[in-house]
């Protein structure tokens, strides 16, 4: 049974991801009166098709490892006269090669274009589904390694972690993507910190040499820069509870605590401790709602915990719920920096800052698949969006037989007047496809390697 969700999983996972992207294609060569040939979701021999009222054999192929848009060209009726027999004088007219060079290069972006579009909307419907968790990395413990540009600058436990070299963090995994992206440097880091007691932004120049050399440290970079971070919620009232104390109170959701009693509060985590402590007692709770400072009585309720002690009870959640505009600008966000990121580690790659054993092949990406469709629909989708991005990035990449390699391509020719030679383009595309296939074998090796 197992084995069946890691499959069906895959299939799905790949399935949309390729239909998606290959539909970009197509639809734009649609949209510009390129007649296609042949829409096909996976590789090799044909297993099903039919064809749609354009005459487009629309397929399915044998190898669910990717799939394929198929348009005429003049080189295709020149090789095979037979094609020319089943067109009409309207399709022959339209060829690929006929279009300006912007349709061209808008039906080639058009299949990466469509699997940004997807990885958008996934991380929308995510960011609408699920509470803005409204979290900061504190810092908890500090180094002795770490050095530091002058004497005069020093970290706290108990300092935020507000951005790194000025790109601002909160999330876990903002911050690993941010040291991430640092990975072979020799340089200083700019922590921007924020200090409790003076309420400001506080720049900290932290001294590094060939920054995570291995992919060991990869996985821990926090670590291996030194620092050991504590994630905290903001104290931002998400909901309140029905007819719980709050509610009565009328504690209201995006309200910030600012103190309870004489206590300040810093953190979700301060508003518990306090709480817990004073059950069944008036108190008077500040908040900071529309900007404005308001005081509010409430009267704390109770409850016994597991072990038997009386403790206090507010009756509030914590996290807020986004709007939908706040989620569709977030999914943009996410799409744009995980690209960028996408771009960084590869360059990373290729220069030997970052090991290649991170690349997965159909094996990883099915085993991943397989575990994320068992720990819920949101962390199958969210694996969906990534995997997206990637697909997105790679066929951007100025690779023969790729997107960005037919761009290239395109690109030349503008800059010639006139197409590269067809022996040229050949070899080109052969050694295209030669690189993407050693790309292919050397990351079903690293996923065979995982298992040994």
């Amino acid at each position: 049974m197992t084995a069946l969700i890691y499959i069906a999983s895959f299939l799905v996972l790949l399935g949309v991801l390729v239909t998606i992207h290959e539909y970009g294609h197509f639809i734009v060569a649609r949209m510009c009166k390129v007649h296609v040939q042949r829409f096909s979701l996976g590789m090799g021999p044909v297993i099903y098709k039919r064809l749609d009222k354009h005459g487009t054999e629309i397929a399915l192929s044998l190898l669910p490892l990717g799939g394929y848009v198929s348009m005429i060209t003049d080189r295709l009726i020149e090789l095979e006269p037979e094609v020319r027999e089943q067109l009409t004088e309207e399709q022959i007219k339209n060829t690929f090669d006929s279009r300006p060079k912007w349709q061209r290069a808008s039906i080639m972006i058009a299949g990466p274009l469509a699997n940004f579009l997807l990885s958008i909307f996934i991380f929308s419907i995510i960011f609408l589904n699920t509470p803005d968790p409204q979290t900061v990395p504190v810092i908890k413990e500090v180094g002795s390694s770490i050095v530091l540009k002058s004497s005069d600058q020093f970290i706290l436990p108990g300092d935020r972690i507000s951005s790194i070299n000025s790109v601002n963090v909160n999330e876990s995994k903002d911050l690993n993507l941010e040291l991430l992206s640092l990975a072979g440097l020799t340089g200083y880091i700019d922590l921007g910190i924020k200090r409790l007691d003076i309420n400001e932004i506080v720049n900290v120049n932290i001294y590094v040499e060939d920054f995570l050399p291995t992919s060991e440290s990869q996985t821990m970079p926090l670590a291996y820069l030194g620092l050991t971070i504590d994630y905290k919620m903001k104290p931002i009232i998400g909901q309140t509870v029905s007819g719980g104390p709050a509610s009565l109170a009328k504690i209201e959701a995006n309200d910030v605590v600012l103190s309870i009693g004489s206590s300040r509060i810093d953190y979700a985590s301060d508003i518990r401790e306090s709480i817990s402590s004073m059950p069944n007692r008036d108190i008077s709770i500040k908040v900071l709602r529309n900007d404005n400072v308001i005081d509010i009585p409430v009267s704390i309720g109770s409850r016994v915990n597991d072990l038997g002690d009386e403790i206090g009870v507010l009756g509030v959640s914590f996290g807020t719920k986004r709007s939908f505009l706040q989620a569709f600008s977030k999914g943009v966000y996410e799409t744009y920096n995980l690209s960028i990121k996408t771009l960084q580690f590869i360059g990373k790659m290729l220069t030997g800052n970052m090991g290649a054993e991170n690349l997965s092949g159909p094996i990883g990406i099915a085993q991943m698949a397989g575990n994320t469709a068992q720990a819920g629909l949101l962390p199958f989708m969210y694996l969906m969006a990534l995997l997206s991005i990637s697909l997105g990035v790679l066929n951007l990449l100025p690779i023969p037989v790729l997107d960005g390699g037919q761009l290239t391509l395109l690109g030349i020719e503008a800059v010639r007047g006139k197409p590269l030679s067809e022996k040229t383009e050949n070899f080109i595309y052969t050694g295209g496809a030669v690189m993407v296939g050693a790309l292919m074998i050397f990351a079903i090796f690293n996923d065979v390697s995982r298992f040994f």
